[in-house]
């Protein structure tokens, strides 16, 4: 087929051509002198986009499923209880680990397209006097429903509670794309992966752990072995590791740590939201559909799950996209499995790519029986974009110091940075 192929999948996601050619490296031995200043490099890098100085990054040959038991089995024991809302697959996925590593998970069910309850959270919390649940775990951002959760939230209910269960946050789909705060939330654990905002293929678990959570292994009885902490603080302390790292993507983990900081991390997460508000424009005021996620305090910066009228199934509209005009859209899982499709809008995007996503899948829904306006989607993102001021990662030629657009923005982002 002609062209190229769209990728428009909540990850993995695309990679920038310089982070391909990053990666394109000659194999050299991991144990030489000069190995530690590329480890050395890629734990400062991390931790800034993190935002800690008293959080550990540790990156792991894995998926982010690897660093959720990596979190797991460094901290507790068989017979634990931990704290966990299930409002969409991965929360779920989360959740089916504890269970089969053994532990005693109090599952808080949630309507699918809502994120974590903090009253619920909170009132748990106090009712826990004996102090039984040792960790609360949540998914900063539920890719299967684009819902973002409120972690500042979540810390300020255990903190209400003064419980001192730990917190254990999944960052797959928001580290590097939404405001993320490690030292500010206070979290124990942060679990991401290489293949969404940080622009990489995937094959890196990227994990941050807080000194309290480092200080739990002692006494955890959880087995693990590939997983364990102690064996890569011992080896990174000399910038070297346990076993034989994956080169070319810590390489191109270097590449895209450089993109992030040219570019400015506040500037990063304004951009994912400035674009993000433009696909929600298409979605709700162009096409007349419903985002999954039921409210706009659970809208995701990364991924909209684009609900589908009755009848339509959402398969064939993924198909027809992919078939047809060779764009990839996300798909439902498991309870919203062919009632919706998904538009990743994360990592290396700007407008005009966007727009691709945008047209593609309206063309496809067009073909599978959806009544929507020909070309509304694009109109009411274009008008959004238009008419709100870009972040300067999105200008190819930067403003001159004093100009001014015309235009206001209503993201607090923007003015922040």
């Amino acid at each position: 087929m002609a062209g190229r192929n769209f990728l428009f999948v909540p990850g993995p996601t695309n990679v920038p051509e310089r982070i391909q050619r990053a990666m394109m490296v000659s194999m050299e031995d991991h144990r030489s002198p000069r190995f530690p200043q590329l480890t050395h490099t890629i734990m400062a890098g991390l931790r800034e986009v993190f935002r800690t100085q008293a959080g550990t990054p540790f990156i792991f040959p894995s998926s982010g499923t690897g660093c959720w038991e990596a979190a797991l089995t460094n901290t507790l024991s068989p017979g634990d209880k931990v704290l966990a809302a299930r409002f969409g697959q991965f929360s779920h996925l989360w959740i089916d680990m504890c269970e089969r590593l053994g532990l005693d998970v109090q599952i808080v069910e949630c309507e699918w397209g809502t994120g974590v309850p903090l009253q619920q959270y909170e009132d748990i919390l106090k009712a826990d006097t004996q102090h039984q649940i040792k960790a609360v775990l949540v998914c900063h951002n539920e890719t299967a429903t684009g819902v973002t959760s409120d972690i500042a939230g979540v810390r300020e209910a255990l903190d209400e509670a003064a419980h001192p269960a730990l917190l254990f946050v999944d960052c797959v789909s928001s580290l590097g794309c939404i405001d993320f705060r490690f030292d500010d939330w206070r979290i124990d654990m942060a679990v991401s992966g290489s293949q969404k905002g940080l622009m990489l293929p995937a094959g890196l678990g990227i994990l941050c752990a807080s000194p309290k959570a480092l200080a739990m292994y002692p006494s955890s009885k959880l087995k693990r072995a590939y997983f364990d902490l102690p064996d890569m603080i011992q080896s990174n302390a000399t910038g070297y590791f346990p076993y034989t790292p994956a080169l070319p993507l810590m390489y191109g983990l270097i590449e895209s740590l450089k993109m992030i900081s040219e570019e400015g991390l506040d500037n990063v997460i304004a951009r994912h939201h400035y674009l993000a508000e433009g696909v929600r424009a298409a979605v709700t005021q162009g096409w007349q559909l419903k985002l999954c996620a039921k409210e706009k305090r659970w809208h995701s910066d990364t991924v909209s799950a684009v609900m589908l009228p009755e009848g339509i199934a959402g398969t064939e509209v993924i198909a027809r996209a992919y078939q047809r005009y060779n764009l990839s859209l996300g798909g439902g899982l498991s309870k919203v499995a062919g009632k919706l499709f998904r538009i990743g809008h994360l990592g290396d995007m700007n407008e005009i790519h966007l727009m691709a996503a945008i047209n593609g899948a309206e063309m496809a829904m067009l073909d599978c029986g959806v009544k929507v306006q020909p070309g509304s989607g694009a109109a009411a993102a274009g008008h959004y974009w238009r008419t709100h001021e870009a972040p300067s990662g999105l200008c190819a030629v930067p403003k001159p110091q004093g100009t001014h657009s015309g235009t206001s923005s209503t993201n607090p982002a923007l003015a922040a940075s």
